[in-house]
């Protein structure tokens, strides 16, 4: 009897520090509702700093437009600093396309209040995921 009161003791000690060591996971929503039309893709990619401007981000996303609109969900979302990156590939060749002098000319935004000169920086880009799904609504 002792015996079993040790093993079930024992058995809910690991069960309870096993839910303790699970990191909670959130969803970031992100609308789009001014979209030139509906030709192409929106891509758009959940960015840390170290991704920010790099290339790929932590989870990227590719969604047909409707309407003049999209919705991007990103799923299991540790809590961090992020940043969203999107873009309105408008000839499906999933790049941005530039003009001569390097300035986009599909159109993007970004989340936060970045400058509207030069490349957007982490830092203006930013934001918190802490304890709760976010949801934003962003605009090319």
């Amino acid at each position: 009897m002792r015996t079993l009161g040790l093993l079930l003791a024992l058995f809910f000690t690991s069960i309870i520090a096993t839910a303790q060591a699970k990191t909670e996971t959130f969803t970031i929503t992100v609308t789009i509702d001014n979209v030139l039309n509906d030709d192409g893709t929106v891509m758009a990619g959940l960015h840390s700093s170290e991704t920010f401007m790099r290339g790929r981000g932590l989870q990227d996303k590719i969604t047909t437009i409707k309407d003049g609109k999209v919705t991007i969900v990103f799923k299991d979302v540790k809590p961090g600093e992020y940043a969203i990156l999107a873009m309105h590939d408008e000839n499906n060749n999933k790049k941005m396309d530039r003009e001569a002098n390097g300035m986009p000319k599909e159109s993007y935004c970004i989340s936060g209040s970045p400058t509207p000169y030069g490349p957007p920086t982490f830092s203006e880009a930013k934001f918190n995921v802490v304890d709760t799904d976010l949801e934003f609504a962003l605009r090319f």
